[in-house]
């Protein structure tokens, strides 16, 4: 038997152990059942699952392990079909994929590698909110191959940029609101000016 500070007690009868855990307003577990004797411990089983199901929970949340997710592109590639893909791009991101950017070019387009190059430096410029360049485009055969990891610093600074601007827009609209009669009692000086003179 093991007592409920964790320390070994020894060979307890059945009866005795029961006791000895209501004493101590906990539970008796049969913690190896197999072993000859059984092996019991005095303890808050409650309070034992409850520390158990945290654990697993947490496991489970540092187990998600993100994807490498790929985005096809063409060095001829249209601006419309560009937006679609960094849009998709941007919710890889966002759910903590990294983003392989694979630049096919087929027959006289490896003449135009540079077309390539200035597609995959616009996506990174686009993409620099909520990303960082893991590895820097390069050529491998036929393939410009660029990886673009998820930057959580960097949308943490966005958010604090929105904020900054929301209080700055809320501020605005506050003075906006304090205007009016300050341009009103100017109004009325001016009015009333003309028909002092004429008076």
């Amino acid at each position: 038997m093991i007592g409920e500070e964790n320390e070994k007690i020894g060979l307890v009868p059945t009866d005795e152990a029961k006791q000895r855990a209501r004493d101590a307003e906990m539970d008796l577990v049969e913690v190896s059942p197999n072993s000859d004797p059984p092996v019991c411990r005095i303890m808050d089983y409650g309070k034992w699952k409850y520390q158990q199901s945290k654990k697993e929970q947490k496991a489970r949340t540092h187990s998600k392990q993100s994807e490498l997710k790929e985005v096809r592109l063409r060095p001829k590639i249209d601006k419309h079909d560009l937006e679609i893909k960094t849009t998709r791009a941007t919710r890889f991101l966002n759910e903590g994929h990294k983003v392989q950017f694979t630049m096919l070019f087929r027959g006289r387009e490896m003449a135009h590698q540079n077309l390539g190059m200035d597609i995959m430096r616009g996506i990174v410029e686009l993409l620099e909110p909520s990303s960082k360049l893991e590895t820097p485009p390069r050529m491998a055969g036929r393939r410009m191959i660029m990886i673009l990891a998820p930057d959580k610093t960097g949308s943490e600074k966005k958010k604090a940029k929105k904020a900054a601007a929301a209080k700055v827009a809320k501020a605005a609209k506050a003075a906006a609101k304090e205007t009016p009669p300050v341009a009103a009692a100017a109004e009325a000086a001016t009015t009333a000016a003309p028909e002092a003179q004429s008076a």
